[in-house]
């Protein structure tokens, strides 16, 4: 990791379990910036017949892709999940591992702070301020778990969560 800056990111994030999203992301920055990230979503294709064609300089530039994005993921986890993870060849593989073992809690924690979200209602008399504060921490929550919503969807999930006295249609009716 030591050749990439950016590799002190998951030496910082090791990969625990529960930390899973924000692992990915910060694996996914470190691949991006080595223009490698393209592996956790493909496999090494077999390898080309024509040992001299064009198709096997590309075979053998994703085999390397793969190798070292396979090292960010193993050196960057913690030990236990070294040892599950070290037999699968793949990049991709690792991944689609990984999330089986962990994507549907994140799915679960999506549901709870969307929940939370739509839910939302300020109360009468209570601070604007905080309130706005504590959605936008909600819809940050979402967003670093790959929730992608309209802003204008945002703002309205903001304005409908406000109390009567802050309704706006019944304001520029009385002006």
């Amino acid at each position: 990791m030591a050749k990439n800056p950016l590799g002190s990111i998951l030496e910082q994030n090791k990969l625990t379990g529960p930390n899973f999203v924000d692992w990915l992301r910060n694996l996914k920055i470190v691949l991006q910036s080595e223009k490698r990230a393209y592996v956790l979503d493909q496999a090494p294709p077999p390898p080309p017949e024509d040992i001299t064609s064009e198709a096997y300089g590309e075979y053998l530039r994703h085999v390397d892709d793969n190798l070292q994005a396979r090292c960010y993921m193993l050196a960057s986890m913690s030990n236990e999940l070294q040892r599950q993870n070290e037999g699968l060849d793949n990049a991709s593989e690792i991944l689609l591992h990984l999330q089986e073992l962990y994507g549907e809690r994140t799915r679960q924690i999506r549901y709870q702070i969307s929940k939370e979200l739509f839910r939302c209602r300020m109360t009468e008399g209570s601070s604007v301020q905080d309130h706005g504060l504590k959605m936008i921490a909600l819809i940050e929550r979402l967003t670093s778990l790959g929730v992608i919503m309209d802003n204008e969807l945002y703002v309205d999930l903001l304005l409908q969560s406000l109390p009567p006295s802050f309704d706006i249609i019944k304001i520029y009716k009385d002006l």
